[in-house]
């Protein structure tokens, strides 16, 4: 397990609904997050989640490939992958600010 020192900063962000729902069918993707994806698994939704840099990254990471997993998501109209596409862009702009950088849309995944 990864200990936050003193200078880890906690990001929060509230994930609701069919985002949750979407995310969680991906919690087996997140085998090496130290605990995140019991974690996910295991959030419900009613308040907001701490997650520390590393946190977003693997999120982000693993929200990618679903959305560019055919097998996953052979149609990108359907309501869960909207649902995913959407938090993954929140995610992202959550990683842009925990590691201080730009937030620029990603044009490779449909949406």
């Amino acid at each position: 397990m990864i200990k936050p020192g003193s200078r880890d900063r906690k990001f929060h962000i509230l994930i609701t609904g069919l985002e949750l729902e979407e995310l969680q069918r991906f919690t087996g993707w997140m085998a090496e997050s130290f605990g995140l994806d019991r974690r996910i698994a295991d959030y419900l939704g009613k308040r907001p989640i701490g997650l520390y840099r590393w946190d977003i990254e693997c999120l982000q990471d693993v929200i990618s490939l679903a959305l560019k997993d055919p097998a996953e998501y052979p149609d990108h109209s359907t309501p869960g992958y909207a649902a995913l596409r959407s938090l993954y862009e929140r995610v992202r702009r959550l990683c842009a600010e925990a590691f201080d950088e730009p937030y620029t849309p990603d044009k490779t995944i449909p949406g």
